[in-house]
């Protein structure tokens, strides 16, 4: 340990219990999004060996994300693990976040134990490699029984889920007979939404992004149109309980206007 971590870590703990002591949990939001941003500024500012050893600093900062929203009673999490855009960086730099991932969803089972936690994939989990998209589906199956969920976003693009939901809403009109002159009239709002990967999920109140970046890169495009956003500088495996208290603590405070 750190010798400084013996005045701080006491001081963080208060802190966190004052932060606690003042949320509204009755403002609390029911689906949080989290944008995992940072693993490798991180590895290179610590003067960790590898980038691996800052993913895995990151994958167990993740599942303590879950079990403080278990704690608070948030039914819903989704977190943005890899972007369908991180698939085209070469493949030294992906095989071992591949590693990584796959180490994870074997741990998640034991890490969840006793918590009524259910996990899915969302995105195009078909095309990474298939040690790794074997991997998520006996996560999914492992765990697929719970009343608060999480939803992984693996290879996920905010365009493309679009564009899914477009192709998938087409597909259901004409195989309910509807004349292929029609189909425009048929496409809404509402209808899309109907088809989108989270659309038995409510949309997220909150979505927060670690490292600075103060951008959402196309994570849930569609269903973040009235989130409200936190923009946290640390590096997601530097992120702290205080640091989610202190974004939960902003969300709390603030009126949404949902557009009006």
């Amino acid at each position: 340990m750190n010798p400084g971590d013996l005045l701080t870590r006491p001081l963080y703990r208060l802190y966190e219990s004052r932060l606690l002591a003042g949320l509204d949990h009755s403002r609390l939001p029911r689906h949080i999004g989290v944008i995992h941003d940072g693993h490798r500024r991180y590895a290179r500012e610590e003067g960790l060996p590898d980038y691996s050893s800052s993913y895995r600093v990151g994958m167990a900062k993740f599942v303590e994300l879950l079990h403080w929203t278990d704690e608070l009673g948030i039914p819903a999490v989704t977190c943005w693990l890899l972007s369908k855009e991180n698939l085209r960086r070469p493949a030294e730099e992906l095989e071992p976040y591949y590693e990584v991932l796959i180490e994870l969803f074997e741990h998640m089972p034991s890490a969840l134990a006793g918590r009524d936690m259910s996990v899915r994939f969302i995105g195009s989990v078909d095309q990474l490699p298939p040690r790794v998209s074997a991997a998520a589906k006996r996560l999914e199956e492992r765990l697929a029984v719970g009343a608060n969920r999480v939803t992984i976003a693996l290879a996920y693009g905010g365009r493309q889920e679009i564009v899914d939901a477009t192709r998938d809403l087409i597909g259901d009109l004409l195989d309910e007979g509807v004349d292929p002159g029609e189909l425009a009239s048929r496409i809404s709002a509402e209808a899309l939404a109907g088809h989108m990967y989270t659309a038995d999920l409510p949309d997220p109140d909150l979505v927060i992004r670690t490292s600075g970046e103060a951008r959402l890169s196309g994570f849930l495009l569609w269903q973040s149109a009235y989130a409200e956003y936190v923009f946290v500088d640390v590096y997601w495996p530097a992120f702290r309980r205080v640091d989610f208290l202190r974004a939960l603590r902003n969300y709390t405070q603030r009126e949404r206007r949902f557009g009006r």
